[in-house]
């Protein structure tokens, strides 16, 4: 028996932004589930307009993997998780630590596997899925301060400011031609 499905399906307990007030609640679930669809656009625009030989589809299953370690740990929030380089360095140990006691949830077979889009891939594609976080943040940030919610006010600046130091074409494309849509409202967006 294995309970390495058991565990990915608590991860819509798992609730994101903790220490933030939410007019909407968001779980991990339903980030990585967003994080995977910008990251394989994000690897076909690079793909498409820049160039690239990326796996989007390979790209995409990481990203909807990339959180899965938090049904162990939880949701560390970012304030705390990056305070400083000794709290960033050990809880990535603890995070690889989850992910392993995951993967060997599953059967001795599929662990290779898992264990690949869990915890391999390229520098390129860890920097993708990380691009498609931050934008999925940022677009967090935009929902709630739409919503009138200014404790995402300051959260939203920062997050900007972050990905546009990012020196990736394919998040500049992604930011210019559908991050204005989230903006709108339904009717405009009819």
């Amino acid at each position: 028996m294995s309970h390495f499905f058991a565990f990915m399906a608590r991860m819509k307990y798992i609730e994101r932004w903790g220490l933030m007030r939410s007019m909407q609640k968001e779980n991990i679930q339903e980030h990585s589930l967003q994080v995977a669809m910008i990251a394989h656009a994000l690897a076909v625009i690079r793909n498409e307009y820049f160039g690239g030989t990326l796996d989007a589809d390979g790209i995409a299953v990481k990203a909807m993997y990339h959180e899965a370690s938090e049904v162990i740990t939880g949701d560390l929030a970012t304030p705390i998780k990056y305070y400083n380089p000794e709290i960033k360095t050990a809880y990535k140990q603890i995070e690889k630590v989850a992910t392993e006691k995951l993967c060997g949830m599953l059967p001795e077979k599929l662990q290779p596997a898992y264990d690949k889009i869990m915890q391999g891939g390229t520098e390129e594609e860890h920097r993708i899925v990380k691009c498609a976080d931050r934008i999925c943040a940022y677009l967090k940030c935009v929902e709630e301060t739409s919503a009138g919610n200014g404790e995402f006010s300051k959260a939203l600046k920062a997050i900007r400011t972050d990905i546009d130091a990012m020196e990736a074409p394919e998040v500049r494309y992604f930011m210019e031609t559908f991050v204005p849509s989230f903006n709108l409202t339904l009717d405009e967006m009819g």
